[in-house]
């Protein structure tokens, strides 16, 4: 079933979030527009934490989109960069959140972590008899 952005971002969670860096702080105002009405999304980030409100007060960086737009952004269809390189979306400020953004959205549905992907391929990796164990002096 897909997701809403507003579905989304009204069950976002404020918790840590490990993905995000710990240094990194702004703010970001999504302007959804639909049926030529505009919400406003206004996204504090600080300390790996995201916070949610209903606001149309100045951001950092303000994205622009039709619903559809961010919906497959949502729902992990659509890179906001691609979105952005092909004129689906404008933005105006700190371009640098912008991608932040893409961590606070889930990916695609069954991606998973390049560094899980590694893991998982060393633990299938089983010794066989032409490998050479190396001892540490």
């Amino acid at each position: 079933m897909r997701t809403t952005a507003e579905q989304y971002l009204r069950q976002l969670d404020a918790g840590r979030r490990p993905d995000l860096p710990e240094t990194t702080a702004g703010t970001l105002r999504l302007d959804v527009r639909a049926d030529g009405c505009t919400e406003h999304w206004y996204l504090t980030i600080s300390d790996q934490r995201v916070t949610v409100t209903r606001s149309a007060d100045d951001a950092e960086l303000v994205v622009r989109a039709d619903r559809t737009v961010v919906d497959q952004m949502v729902n992990g269809e659509l890179h906001p960069g691609a979105a952005l390189l092909r004129n689906e979306l404008t933005v105006q400020g700190n371009i640098q959140l912008l991608m932040l953004l893409r961590r606070i959205l889930p990916g695609p549905a069954g991606a998973r972590h390049p560094r899980e992907l590694g893991r998982a391929a060393l633990a299938r990796r089983a010794p066989g008899p032409d490998t050479v164990a190396i001892r540490e002096a």
